[in-house]
């Protein structure tokens, strides 16, 4: 079947299509998440097993900054997550180009080296600086592993259940990074700050390691056969099908494409850079906001895990939403339920209506987060998906960089509180961008191709 909006003369003959590639069966990769399970579940395990190193440094963390350093300044307590945010943008955007050209498991195995420095320099470290360098590993780490594990998943997948993949991936991170918080927990409380909480990491960092060197296995070559399938149904050019996958575009190119061409992927891309505006205010705002009107650790601490538990566990059921009504109306809601949640928390002091606007934040993450990355996928061409998801990551994580110290700033001028409300009207506003600019991507129910296949131009190599 020809592509949306070509013209009689556009269209090559189905036979001539079909005899200028080869179909994925006769490539040998066979698309679809019931074909692929034990891979597929093997990825999940890696991406878990991801969560778990990030939800160690959540707990353990914050507390080392005051404990062992003496460390009180709000602005300087979260530059931990700033140096953390700046490299993992920087790499997310590296570590997708680069996969696109030699694959996602070797970026996998370099990703969990970087994490061993991460922890041996917590154990030591002497200074807080020390403690900002080893987040600059942790950063590498989260980048390289995390963005190599969900773009395995999606290109096993296929077209189809995408955001289920999704969905799965980041609800199997985020629930590792509740396992991994409460863990961290359980041995700050018996053991200390230091060094237990990193030993786990480094015996988590080592069993990734060894699942990824061992059952699991290369994906990129399904991702190509998927490019062979749009290249058949796409019906291009005999001279152009007979190749296995479109080249890539140039970085610079696609860069441009993603945050400036395609107007759906703008929105997605400040959807993502200010979502995490929001998860950065939970993280380092959240605790402080509420130890200064006298609420426990531990209140605060289930308080925290309502919001990451609701958002793990939610992430399926709303990538299969979005498989079933597309992408456009999840994301947009959910987008405005975390601007509402984080409002209806700040806004009062009974802890009914904290617990239900760290819940609605929650839901509001599950809606957005994981079909804002199918968004991605559905509109990328698979030969360049890597680079096109690293770029949106960059985007994304370039959130972690800048959040905290804007908000930062704002809560060292005019307090906790202003700067969670700065965050409520951001996030509001990254809301009314998406219902204008971002259109129903999901490939069963756009009613125009992407932009790039309309202007080639714009993503040529």
């Amino acid at each position: 079947m020809a592509s949306e909006g070509s013209t009689p003369a556009e269209r090559p003959s189905t036979s001539n299509a079909s005899r200028a590639a080869p179909s994925p069966a006769t490539i040998g990769h066979r698309l679809g998440l019931r074909e692929n399970w034990w891979q597929f579940s093997l990825f999940t395990v890696i991406t878990l097993l991801v969560g778990v190193t990030i939800g160690v440094e959540r707990v353990a963390l914050p507390p080392l900054a005051r404990h062992s350093f003496g460390i009180t300044s709000v602005l300087y307590t979260v530059s931990f997550i700033s140096a953390f945010g700046a490299v993992k943008s920087v790499m997310n955007l590296v570590s997708g180009r680069l996969s696109d050209r030699r694959g996602r498991r070797g970026i996998l195995l370099v990703g969990w080296a970087f994490a061993v420095p991460y922890a041996v320099i917590i154990i030591f470290a002497t200074a807080w600086w020390q403690v900002i360098v080893a987040n600059l590993f942790l950063g590498v780490n989260q980048a390289l592993t995390w963005t190599m594990s969900v773009t395995a998943k999606i290109d096993l997948v296929g077209p189809t259940n995408r955001g289920l993949a999704v969905g799965v991936d980041e609800s199997a991170g985020y629930i590792g990074v509740g396992l991994g918080g409460f863990a961290a927990g359980l041995l700050v409380s018996s053991f200390g700050l230091r060094p237990a909480p990193y030993l786990l990491a480094l015996g988590v960092v080592v069993l990734g390691a060894l699942v990824t060197l061992g059952p699991a296995k290369e994906t990129v070559h399904f991702a190509r056969s998927e490019s062979v399938t749009r290249v058949i149904s796409a019906a291009r050019p005999a001279a152009e099908a007979q190749g296995t996958h479109a080249p890539a575009p140039r970085l610079g190119r696609l860069a441009t494409y993603m945050s400036w061409h395609d107007r759906s992927m703008l929105a997605v891309c400040q959807a993502g850079f200010f979502n995490k505006f929001a998860d950065s205010l939970v993280a380092a705002f959240f605790p402080l906001y509420l130890a200064r009107r006298g609420i426990s650790l531990v209140e605060v601490g289930i308080l925290v895990g309502v919001y990451a538990w609701v958002w793990g566990l939610g992430q399926v059921p709303a990538g299969a939403l979005a498989d079933r009504i597309g992408r456009r109306i999840p994301i947009t809601l959910g987008t405005f339920l975390i601007a509402g949640g984080l409002a209806l928390f700040v806004a009062t002091s009974a802890h009914g209506a904290w617990f239900a606007g760290a819940a609605l934040m929650g839901i509001g993450m599950a809606l957005a987060y994981p079909n804002l990355i199918a968004t991605v996928g559905d509109v990328a061409d698979p030969a360049w998906r890597g680079g096109a998801l690293g770029i949106y990551r960059l985007w994304r994580d370039g959130g972690y960089a800048v959040g905290p110290l804007a908000l930062g700033g704002i809560a060292a001028a005019a307090g906790v509180a202003a700067a969670m409300w700065a965050g409520v009207a951001l996030i509001g506003v990254s809301g009314l961008i998406l219902v204008v600019l971002l259109r129903e991507t999901d490939p069963h129910r756009r009613r125009s191709r992407p932009a790039w296949q309309s202007h080639p131009e714009w993503v040529a190599p």
